[in-house]
């Protein structure tokens, strides 16, 4: 259970330093207690404390890491049932399945498509993260040698998916550095399984019939020392399995059953009978809560839409996306290019910049601070006043670059234009369209 700021408060050196940033450790316990200051930031906090404090603050699900490289990733350590309520912090991850006895001349064509299966969105690149290399026929040594494969030759992380702890090993001595999830210790492996885990200090799945099974595996693991696991409840019924992701996500939370405190992994892949359920399928595990979903296969109509809902759940509803402030080149703009000015919103920067370049002008695009707010949104809450562009187009620096005195304002922020002018004298205020779509043909139209 997380710790008032009193509490927290008491176990602080109370020397009131100030070298946290703040006046008082009174004042420093009740940032932390809000998640608006980090521990380190004390640097006379004693060790006995530390301790104390850091298991306090430790998320009532555990974060786990999987992979290593550019596709790393961690999944869990959510603190909340509903996204409002603070944000989800670690977005779920999507996994392909490849089965062992798959050619090797297929397997790279496979991850060179799947690797080609990446889409720009407000500045983020999204794709999915891993591939799960199932065992279907026993044969350890080409699943070691898939395993290698896939590891050295591809951006993609891996779960290594067997049953026998022997070919998981084999594995392991192959693919080990990449840090793979290794999927699942059950009832009748669990003793190899973990062995396997805490020698090579990797994340491990557990897989049972039941919650009472899954906690009986989880309480057996964390006893051996392994503390990064991630749950299978075992259904594959598409009610049942949602009820399970469910329980565990609010027993873990409202219960504080740290026995169930870790990420889950499910798989879409075993309960539809096409792509386009199996997709639908994946889309309420994504909302509810899936933290590696697993599917039959990654097609561009499947994982777009995923990948997008994805994006929209586990962006920080309480942290508009933004850009940053100044002066941004669309096209190869010169002295007598256009200069146009919008807010910091990442989508209405990228949305205006995507139709400056559709339009072929090139042009300046003076992006202002307003706080993540959009056009109307900023003007409305004084962020975008008239005043406050005036003075930002002449610190930005874009008087240097540029020989007219013309600059063209939102359409929706019309309203500011006589301010702008009286800040900008000699400068002529052109009010531009009201909607992004006709920024093309108004400058072409210029």
């Amino acid at each position: 259970m997380a710790l008032t700021g009193i509490q927290i408060f008491k176990l602080l050196p109370k020397t009131n330093c100030k070298e946290c940033g703040v006046p008082t450790c009174l004042a420093f316990a009740m940032n932390l207690a809000s998640s608006k200051a980090e521990l380190d930031q004390c640097p006379y906090v004693s060790d006995e404390a530390r301790a104390q404090l850091a298991e306090a603050a430790a998320p009532p699900i555990r974060p786990v890491a999987v992979g290593k490289g550019v596709r790393a990733a961690k999944t869990g350590g959510e603190t909340v049932l509903y996204r409002h309520e603070k944000t989800f912090f670690n977005p779920t991850m999507f996994a392909g399945i490849i089965s062992s006895d798959t050619a090797q001349a297929e397997v790279e064509a496979k991850l060179k498509s799947w690797n080609a299966l990446q889409y720009e969105r407000v500045g983020l690149n999204l794709r999915p993260e891993l591939v799960a290399l199932k065992d279907v026929n026993g044969d350890g040594v080409a699943f070691a040698s898939l395993a290698k494969l896939i590891a050295e030759t591809s951006e993609f992380n891996l779960i290594l998916m067997s049953e026998s702890a022997e070919i998981i090993s084999g594995a392991v001595a192959t693919a080990g550095f990449k840090r793979p999830l290794i999927y699942a210790a059950t009832e009748t492996n669990v003793d190899a399984f973990g062995k396997i885990a805490l020698d090579n200090g990797l994340p491990l799945a557990v897989k049972a019939d039941s919650i009472d099974g899954i906690i009986a595996l989880t309480d057996k693991l964390v006893g051996m020392g392994i503390k990064d696991l991630v749950i299978d409840p075992g259904s594959r019924e598409v009610k049942q399995a949602l009820q399970d992701m469910v329980a565990i996500r609010r027993a873990a939370l409202k219960d504080g059953n740290r026995s169930l405190g870790f990420p889950t992994i499910c798989f879409p892949c075993d309960m539809a009978s096409n792509v386009a359920m199996e997709g639908l399928i994946a889309s309420m595990f994504v909302a509810k809560y899936g933290g590696i979903v697993v599917m039959s296969d990654l097609t561009t109509e499947v994982i777009f839409p995923l990948l997008l809902e994805r994006l929209n759940i586990y962006t920080d509803p309480q942290r508009p996306m933004t850009v940053t402030e100044g002066i941004f080149e669309i096209g190869t703009p010169d002295e007598n290019s256009p200069v146009l000015v919008t807010t910091n919103f990442a989508l209405t920067y990228f949305i205006v910049s995507g139709e400056i370049e559709a339009s072929k002008v090139a042009s300046w695009l003076l992006v202002k601070d307003s706080e993540g707010l959009s056009v109307l949104t900023a003007w409305a809450a004084g962020k975008f006043g008239g005043d406050d562009v005036g003075m930002f187009v002449k610190k930005c620096g874009i008087m240097d670059k540029v020989k007219h005195k013309e600059l063209i304002i939102p359409g929706y922020a019309a309203a500011i234009a006589g301010d702008v002018e009286e800040e900008l004298p000699g400068w002529n205020i052109v009010v531009g369209p009201r909607e992004a779509a006709h920024i093309a043909g108004f400058l072409k139209s210029r």
